[in-house]
């Protein structure tokens, strides 16, 4: 399984219909988070390590009503630190 996070913007006054539906409706979905600046959430999904990364983009993501853009970052490794 690979990581990939996708900001979202939405349509005016939709972010959180936007992040119920996909966290009710995408089983790919990990964490949804509203956030601060240019794009309204941010959306952590797991994919096996095969499947397109575009065209479930296109087809899961950006297909939800009230979606107007989003911006893909696909991930390498992940990090933690020792937490006490």
């Amino acid at each position: 399984m690979r990581a990939i996070f996708v900001m979202l913007k939405c349509e005016m006054g939709k972010a959180y219909q936007v992040a119920r539906e996909m966290a009710d409706t995408i089983e790919e979905l990990s964490e949804m988070h509203s956030i601060s600046g240019q794009y309204d959430l941010l959306g952590k999904f797991y994919l096996e390590n095969d499947r397109d990364i575009g065209l479930f983009v296109v087809e899961k993501v950006q297909s939800v009503e009230g979606v107007k853009d989003t911006y893909t970052l696909q991930t390498f490794n992940a990090f933690s630190g020792a937490r006490g």
